[in-house]
Protein backbone atom coordinates (compact mmCIF):
# COMPACT_ATOMS: atom_id res chain seq x y z
CA UNK A 1 0.00 0.00 0.00
CA UNK A 2 1.18 3.26 -0.81
CA UNK A 3 1.25 6.22 1.55
CA UNK A 4 -1.29 8.25 -0.58
CA UNK A 5 -3.48 5.02 -0.02
CA UNK A 6 -2.84 4.96 3.57
CA UNK A 7 -4.04 8.23 3.89
CA UNK A 8 -7.05 7.52 2.11
CA UNK A 9 -8.51 4.70 3.94
CA UNK A 10 -10.09 6.88 6.81
CA UNK A 11 -10.98 10.18 4.57
CA UNK A 12 -12.84 12.73 6.31
CA UNK A 13 -16.86 12.61 5.71
CA UNK A 14 -18.27 15.41 4.01
CA UNK A 15 -21.46 14.84 5.58
CA UNK A 16 -22.31 11.52 6.39
CA UNK A 17 -20.06 9.32 8.76
CA UNK A 18 -18.49 5.64 7.13
CA UNK A 19 -20.39 2.88 7.69
CA UNK A 20 -18.49 -0.20 8.81
CA UNK A 21 -20.25 -3.28 8.59
CA UNK A 22 -18.57 -6.36 10.58
CA UNK A 23 -18.49 -9.73 11.15
CA UNK A 24 -18.35 -10.91 7.16
CA UNK A 25 -17.96 -14.44 6.59
CA UNK A 26 -17.96 -14.85 3.16
CA UNK A 27 -17.59 -12.97 -0.28
CA UNK A 28 -20.94 -12.53 -1.10
CA UNK A 29 -21.67 -11.03 1.89
CA UNK A 30 -18.52 -8.85 1.34
CA UNK A 31 -20.20 -7.63 -2.22
CA UNK A 32 -23.40 -6.93 -0.67
CA UNK A 33 -22.19 -4.63 2.24
CA UNK A 34 -20.21 -3.00 -0.50
CA UNK A 35 -23.23 -2.40 -2.73
CA UNK A 36 -25.29 -0.83 -0.16
CA UNK A 37 -22.94 2.06 0.58
CA UNK A 38 -20.27 -0.12 3.03
CA UNK A 39 -16.80 1.80 3.09
CA UNK A 40 -15.35 -0.77 5.44
CA UNK A 41 -15.80 -4.67 6.28
CA UNK A 42 -14.53 -6.18 9.32
CA UNK A 43 -13.31 -9.74 9.15
CA UNK A 44 -13.47 -11.39 12.73
CA UNK A 45 -10.42 -13.86 13.64
CA UNK A 46 -10.58 -16.13 16.52
CA UNK A 47 -11.98 -14.20 19.57
CA UNK A 48 -12.62 -15.65 23.15
CA UNK A 49 -16.45 -15.16 22.86
CA UNK A 50 -18.99 -13.15 20.72
CA UNK A 51 -20.47 -13.58 16.77
CA UNK A 52 -19.04 -13.69 13.05
CA UNK A 53 -15.68 -15.37 14.20
CA UNK A 54 -13.88 -16.95 10.66
CA UNK A 55 -10.86 -18.55 9.76
CA UNK A 56 -7.41 -16.87 9.13
CA UNK A 57 -7.46 -18.36 5.55
CA UNK A 58 -11.33 -17.48 4.78
CA UNK A 59 -10.35 -13.81 5.84
CA UNK A 60 -7.63 -13.84 3.18
CA UNK A 61 -9.65 -15.02 0.72
CA UNK A 62 -12.58 -12.29 1.20
CA UNK A 63 -9.73 -9.51 1.41
CA UNK A 64 -8.34 -10.46 -1.81
CA UNK A 65 -11.65 -9.52 -3.17
CA UNK A 66 -12.31 -6.12 -1.44
CA UNK A 67 -11.93 -3.56 -3.84
CA UNK A 68 -10.15 0.25 -3.18
CA UNK A 69 -10.94 2.17 -1.80
CA UNK A 70 -12.58 0.21 0.73
CA UNK A 71 -10.95 -0.46 4.15
CA UNK A 72 -10.74 -4.37 5.11
CA UNK A 73 -10.24 -4.59 8.86
CA UNK A 74 -8.95 -7.54 10.52
CA UNK A 75 -10.31 -7.95 13.67
CA UNK A 76 -7.59 -9.53 16.44
CA UNK A 77 -7.79 -10.52 19.67
CA UNK A 78 -3.92 -11.17 20.11
CA UNK A 79 -2.22 -8.71 22.30
CA UNK A 80 1.54 -9.35 21.43
CA UNK A 81 2.75 -6.78 18.70
CA UNK A 82 5.20 -9.42 16.83
CA UNK A 83 1.69 -11.87 16.78
CA UNK A 84 -0.40 -9.22 15.43
CA UNK A 85 1.65 -7.86 12.92
CA UNK A 86 2.12 -11.41 11.65
CA UNK A 87 -1.32 -12.47 12.04
CA UNK A 88 -1.88 -8.79 9.26
CA UNK A 89 0.78 -10.18 7.08
CA UNK A 90 -1.04 -13.56 6.74
CA UNK A 91 -4.22 -12.10 5.90
CA UNK A 92 -3.23 -8.94 3.60
CA UNK A 93 -6.08 -6.08 5.36
CA UNK A 94 -4.81 -2.54 4.66
CA UNK A 95 -6.26 -2.08 8.73
CA UNK A 96 -6.04 -3.83 11.92
CA UNK A 97 -8.25 -3.32 14.46
CA UNK A 98 -7.39 -4.61 18.00
CA UNK A 99 -10.03 -5.72 20.23
CA UNK A 100 -7.64 -5.74 23.55
CA UNK A 101 -5.23 -4.15 25.28
CA UNK A 102 -1.57 -4.40 23.87
CA UNK A 103 0.56 -6.45 26.73
CA UNK A 104 4.03 -6.75 24.72
CA UNK A 105 5.62 -4.40 22.57
CA UNK A 106 4.49 -1.31 21.68
CA UNK A 107 2.62 1.16 19.14
CA UNK A 108 5.70 2.18 17.67
CA UNK A 109 6.57 -1.52 16.54
CA UNK A 110 3.54 -1.52 13.57
CA UNK A 111 5.60 1.92 12.67
CA UNK A 112 8.42 0.53 12.17
CA UNK A 113 7.19 -2.71 10.81
CA UNK A 114 4.32 -2.12 8.88
CA UNK A 115 4.04 1.38 8.46
CA UNK A 116 1.71 1.41 5.57
CA UNK A 117 -0.81 -0.23 7.83
CA UNK A 118 -3.44 1.68 9.97
CA UNK A 119 -4.04 0.52 13.23
CA UNK A 120 -7.30 1.21 15.05
CA UNK A 121 -7.19 0.48 18.80
CA UNK A 122 -10.91 -0.56 20.45
CA UNK A 123 -11.84 1.04 23.64
CA UNK A 124 -14.25 -0.54 25.37
CA UNK A 125 -16.12 2.42 27.20
CA UNK A 126 -17.14 1.13 30.91
CA UNK A 127 -16.35 4.47 32.84
CA UNK A 128 -14.60 7.65 33.32
CA UNK A 129 -11.41 6.24 32.88
CA UNK A 130 -11.89 4.88 29.47
CA UNK A 131 -11.93 8.44 28.45
CA UNK A 132 -8.37 8.33 29.91
CA UNK A 133 -7.49 5.08 28.17
CA UNK A 134 -8.59 6.35 24.37
CA UNK A 135 -6.84 9.46 24.56
CA UNK A 136 -3.92 8.02 25.48
CA UNK A 137 -4.14 5.35 23.12
CA UNK A 138 -5.22 8.60 20.39
CA UNK A 139 -1.66 9.55 20.51
CA UNK A 140 -0.10 6.75 18.91
CA UNK A 141 -3.01 4.85 16.90
CA UNK A 142 -4.60 6.33 13.71
CA UNK A 143 -8.26 5.53 14.88
CA UNK A 144 -10.22 4.40 17.67
CA UNK A 145 -13.46 2.44 17.82
CA UNK A 146 -15.49 2.49 20.99
CA UNK A 147 -17.38 -0.55 21.97
CA UNK A 148 -19.28 -2.24 24.66
CA UNK A 149 -17.42 -4.99 25.94
CA UNK A 150 -15.95 -6.05 29.15
CA UNK A 151 -12.24 -7.24 28.47
CA UNK A 152 -12.37 -7.72 32.70
CA UNK A 153 -14.61 -10.81 32.84
CA UNK A 154 -12.70 -14.26 33.14
CA UNK A 155 -14.46 -14.92 29.60
CA UNK A 156 -13.53 -11.39 27.64
CA UNK A 157 -16.26 -9.99 25.66
CA UNK A 158 -14.12 -7.95 22.98
CA UNK A 159 -17.26 -6.96 20.55
CA UNK A 160 -20.34 -7.85 19.02
CA UNK A 161 -22.47 -7.64 22.54
CA UNK A 162 -25.36 -5.94 20.97
CA UNK A 163 -24.94 -3.57 23.59
CA UNK A 164 -25.60 0.23 23.43
CA UNK A 165 -22.74 2.34 25.73
CA UNK A 166 -22.36 5.31 27.68
CA UNK A 167 -22.79 7.47 24.61
CA UNK A 168 -22.37 10.69 26.76
CA UNK A 169 -18.54 9.49 27.36
CA UNK A 170 -18.27 8.48 23.90
CA UNK A 171 -19.01 11.72 22.70
CA UNK A 172 -16.37 13.68 25.28
CA UNK A 173 -13.61 11.12 23.26
CA UNK A 174 -15.03 12.51 19.79
CA UNK A 175 -14.76 15.80 20.83
CA UNK A 176 -10.91 15.25 22.34
CA UNK A 177 -9.27 12.69 20.42
CA UNK A 178 -6.40 14.06 17.47
CA UNK A 179 -7.57 10.57 15.29
CA UNK A 180 -10.82 9.61 13.97
CA UNK A 181 -13.46 7.68 15.87
CA UNK A 182 -15.73 5.57 15.16
CA UNK A 183 -18.91 4.28 17.51
CA UNK A 184 -19.61 0.37 18.28
CA UNK A 185 -22.17 -1.15 20.30
CA UNK A 186 -26.06 -1.86 19.78
CA UNK A 187 -26.34 0.13 16.67
CA UNK A 188 -29.44 -0.34 14.71
CA UNK A 189 -31.90 1.88 12.13
CA UNK A 190 -34.01 2.71 15.35
CA UNK A 191 -30.78 4.07 16.96
CA UNK A 192 -28.40 5.18 14.48
CA UNK A 193 -29.79 9.07 13.89
CA UNK A 194 -29.22 9.66 17.56
CA UNK A 195 -25.88 7.87 17.90
CA UNK A 196 -25.16 10.14 15.20
CA UNK A 197 -26.91 13.12 16.38
CA UNK A 198 -25.24 12.93 20.08
CA UNK A 199 -22.05 11.51 19.62
CA UNK A 200 -21.01 12.90 15.90
CA UNK A 201 -18.00 9.60 15.40
CA UNK A 202 -15.90 9.66 12.11
CA UNK A 203 -18.06 6.29 11.60
CA UNK A 204 -20.23 3.68 12.39
CA UNK A 205 -19.96 -0.25 13.18
CA UNK A 206 -22.61 -2.41 13.51
CA UNK A 207 -22.72 -6.46 13.12
CA UNK A 208 -26.09 -8.17 14.81
CA UNK A 209 -28.76 -5.32 14.03
CA UNK A 210 -28.31 -6.27 10.20
CA UNK A 211 -28.22 -9.78 10.59
CA UNK A 212 -31.20 -13.04 10.34
CA UNK A 213 -29.76 -16.23 12.39
CA UNK A 214 -26.22 -15.20 11.72
CA UNK A 215 -26.73 -14.57 7.96
CA UNK A 216 -26.43 -10.93 6.77
CA UNK A 217 -29.69 -9.37 5.87
CA UNK A 218 -30.03 -7.19 3.37
CA UNK A 219 -33.36 -5.40 3.91
CA UNK A 220 -32.28 -4.44 7.71
CA UNK A 221 -29.05 -3.54 6.10
CA UNK A 222 -30.82 -1.23 3.30
CA UNK A 223 -33.09 0.01 6.29
CA UNK A 224 -30.06 1.09 8.37
CA UNK A 225 -28.76 3.23 5.46
CA UNK A 226 -31.46 4.55 4.30
CA UNK A 227 -31.71 5.99 8.33
CA UNK A 228 -28.12 7.36 8.64
CA UNK A 229 -28.48 9.39 4.51
CA UNK A 230 -31.96 10.69 5.83
CA UNK A 231 -31.93 14.16 5.97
Amino acid sequence: MTNQEKTDTFPKPKSFPRIKICCISSIQEAKDAISFGASALGLVAKMPSGPGPIADELIREIVATIPPPVASFLLTSRTDTRAIIEHQQSVNSNVIQIVDAIASGTYADFKREIPAIRIVQVIHVVDEKSIDEALACAEQVDALLLDSGNPTLAVKELGGTGRVHNWTMSRKIVEQSKVPVFLAGGLKAENVRAAIENVQPHGLDLCSSVRTNGHLDLFKLETFFNEVYKI
